[in-house]
């Protein structure tokens, strides 16, 4: 692992051009000079370990390469990184399991950094039933599994602008962390054919929000998403945990999944 850390200068620059700062954007941003950015880009200047972690705050540098660039200046890191089972994390997975819980009876579920499934609640299985179970094999992708073919493509009406939302999102999400990972997936995923769709919809939307419109058991559901994170973390794996939440966008909707809820409770 050591052999594979990047000396910092050179972190601190792609991370800087990521963002579409100049030398002096940086510096302005930070309080320092610029030439004292050059000179830490150059390696001219070694940075401080309170430094580096003042100019990743100004380049909104994720937790997992926040540890990088620690490495690449030859500090330890400052950031844990421990797997969501782990005992240290119980407060955390008993909070996140409480928000899905209550989410009830409105799906929603919680990925990683790949949008990975690490959670759900169950009205979850309402969308992903009658998928290829090869799809369902831990670690289950839910973007593969809403994108793929045999997953829920041919069940999703908006079908094309959902996918544009998904991978609108994936672009937007690889500039942020710069996660090569998420590039491949990306590219799998722009190369699923589109479904035949025997009634597609191109969902007149109010011009604020893409809503996931999904033919189900219960019947055709039409959904709003909304983003939930964490708000301070302090460890890796909860910094990238994403609660995924869908909220009914029309009454049919909510209707029809309070009557599911009902139906399982009884």
């Amino acid at each position: 692992m050591a052999t594979m850390i990047r000396p910092v200068g050179e972190q601190l620059r792609e991370w800087r051009q990521r963002r579409r700062m100049s030398q002096l954007d940086l510096a302005l941003e930070a309080d320092i000079s610029a030439r004292h950015v050059s000179f830490l880009e150059t390696g001219r200047a070694r940075p401080s370990r309170d430094m580096l972690q003042h100019l990743a705050e100004r380049l909104n540098v994720p937790l997992r390469e926040r540890n990088l660039l620690l490495l690449g200046a030859g500090f330890a890191p400052a950031y844990s990184q421990l797997p969501l089972d782990d005992p240290a994390l119980a407060d955390a997975r008993a909070a996140i399991e409480s928000l899905l819980k209550a989410h009830q009876p409105f799906p929603a579920l919680a990925v990683d950094r790949h949008w990975n499934m690490m959670a759900a609640n169950d009205s979850v299985a309402l969308l992903i039933g009658q998928v290829d179970d090869t799809l369902l094999v831990p670690p289950v992708n839910v973007l593969r599994l809403s994108l793929h073919p045999s997953g829920l493509a041919s069940r999703i009406l908006n079908f094309s602008q959902w996918r544009a939302h998904v991978l609108e999102r994936l672009r937007n999400q690889n500039v942020a962390t710069g996660d090569a990972a998420l590039v491949d997936l990306a590219e799998e995923l722009a190369a699923y054919p589109e479904p035949q769709l025997a009634a597609p919809v191109n969902a007149e939307v109010s011009g604020f929000v893409v809503p996931l419109r999904i033919a189900t058991e219960i019947g055709t559901l039409s959904l709003l998403s909304a983003t939930t994170v964490f708000g301070t973390p302090l460890e890796v794996t909860l910094s990238e945990l994403v609660l995924e939440t869908f909220l009914p966008a029309d009454r049919q909707t909510a209707d029809a999944l309070y009557a599911a809820a009902g139906s399982s409770a009884g």
